[in-house]
């Protein structure tokens, strides 16, 4: 009996080590957890701020009433979120550190005795107020996300989804948001958006035909506008023919007859694998709610969905902030940060409570695989489908995307899609953008795409 007494001893003793370790933080920030309500009772809810310092939101009080505000309305919607109505984006991750005090011991006593409540901890935001506001002026009345994070750090810049919505009203708009059908306001685009990745796939085919054959050297195919194999014919965007073409000539023209190719030869497994190193199906490092990424190819779906797939068609869907991590390991030699929405948390006195460093998440490719990714990515800036961002003071890589779609009528609708990064060699930001039913990626979100580096370069 005392054994099983010492082992149930020894049993309690690591799982209070693995909740504090590896826990604690997940059920401290929990809207489940009670002990946050009854915070609120003692301390006014810290504001979350800037990177650059603006206030993103704070609470004010009129006349001994509570009210949260957040002085950018819609801009930062999705990502700080909102507080009332539930709890959302940034409002959500740092609730705990929001309704704590580490202001003045002395006048927290003071409060504690007389009644008042103490001003509650500040969130400092890795997020940049004016490739934010950038960001969302520049997306327009276009539905879809846009994204810009530190590929070096995994510090999120910039985060959009429109629609979006005015957290200063939510509670007065709760309903008839709520209600509405297929708007989904509240949905955060960037990270719960599962979009077909169109032409932004051919990265991961790409990948998967280097890590077969070990080189692009030997590939050749000749584009005649369209390739029809067992009765299923695939067409170039808008029935363009591309002729003679190497890999590199083949991926910068965004091809998709060759891409058709590459991906018979590939085979659904071989893809698959890559596809999997690459994180879809997987679980990604985000602290937001996000969706999965999806890549469901087998063998025995045959040549037809192996072709469609091969160029970021059939039914493998991704979300901006996916596209965002596997561009961010391309510019990072193949490792993938850990992505940061807060930089540090400080009291209400202007103290440095925590401060968050950034740490590796994971390799996802090799840097000899990264290099050869970010070779074929300046391809595409200096002679295919992305030349808007070619000659500029700052260097680019990346990729464009056209993606089909069936409407709700039933008519086929191309969402537009970039995913790059700047000064290639020493590389400064990820931008990810993509506009819903903007047509072909080179004319609608790279002329976005370009707006974002020239504000982050020239303000």
């Amino acid at each position: 009996m005392s054994y099983a007494f010492v082992f149930i001893f020894i049993s309690l003793i690591i799982y209070l080590v693995y909740f504090n370790i590896y826990r604690r933080d997940e059920v401290q920030n929990s809207t489940y957890n009670r002990r946050q309500d009854t915070q609120a009772r003692y301390v006014v809810r810290g504001s979350i701020l800037s990177a650059d310092r603006d206030v993103l939101a704070q609470t004010n009080n009129y006349d001994g009433n509570e009210v949260r505000e957040y002085p950018y309305g819609r801009a930062f919607a999705h990502v700080v979120g909102y507080a009332s109505n539930g709890k959302s984006g940034i409002e959500s991750i740092a609730n705990y550190d929001l309704l704590a005090s580490h202001y003045n011991v002395i006048d927290r006593v003071i409060n504690e005795f007389s009644g008042a409540k103490s001003p509650g901890d500040s969130v400092v935001t890795t997020l940049s107020s004016g490739l934010q506001q950038t960001c969302y002026n520049v997306l327009g009345d276009y539905q879809g996300a846009i994204m810009v994070m530190d590929p070096q750090t995994g510090a999120v810049l910039a985060m959009v989804s429109k629609p979006d919505f005015d957290p200063n009203t939510i509670a007065e708009d709760w309903d008839s948001i709520v209600s509405g059908e297929g708007n989904s306001q509240l949905v955060n685009r960037a990270t719960q958006g599962l979009y077909p990745p169109g032409s932004t796939f051919k990265i991961v085919t790409a990948l998967s035909y280097f890590q077969q054959h070990g080189t692009f050297e030997g590939f050749d195919f000749n584009c005649e506008g369209q390739l029809t194999v067992a009765d299923h014919t695939v067409h170039c965007f808008n029935g363009i023919i591309h002729g003679q073409e190497n890999f590199v000539q083949a991926f910068a023209n965004s091809c998709n007859c060759a891409f058709s190719s590459v991906g018979l030869d590939l085979g659904a497994d071989r893809l698959r694998t890559t596809a999997e190193t690459l994180l879809f199906g997987k679980k990604l490092p985000c602290a937001l709610n996000y969706n999965i990424s999806r890549f469901t190819l087998k063998e025995e779906d045959g040549s037809a969905a192996m072709m469609q797939t091969a160029f970021g068609q059939g039914n493998t869907v991704a979300t901006p902030y996916h596209m965002a991590l596997i561009t961010a390991a391309i510019a990072n030699g193949g490792v993938v940060m850990q992505p940061q929405f807060i930089s540090k948390i400080e009291s209400a006195d202007g103290r440095t409570v925590r401060e968050n460093r950034s740490t590796e998440y994971r390799r996802i490719m090799t840097d000899s695989e990264a290099m050869v990714m970010r070779d074929l990515m300046k391809e595409v800036i200096a002679t295919g489908t992305a030349t808007e961002l070619s000659g500029l003071e700052y260097t680019v890589a990346g990729k464009t995307g056209s993606a089909e779609y069936y409407m709700a009528d039933g008519q086929i609708g191309t969402h537009s899609w970039f995913v790059g990064y700047s000064n290639v060699d020493d590389p400064d930001i990820v931008v990810v953008v993509l506009a819903e039913n903007g047509g072909a990626g080179s004319q609608t979100a790279v002329p976005m795409a370009h707006q974002i580096f020239d504000a982050y370069y020239y303000g």
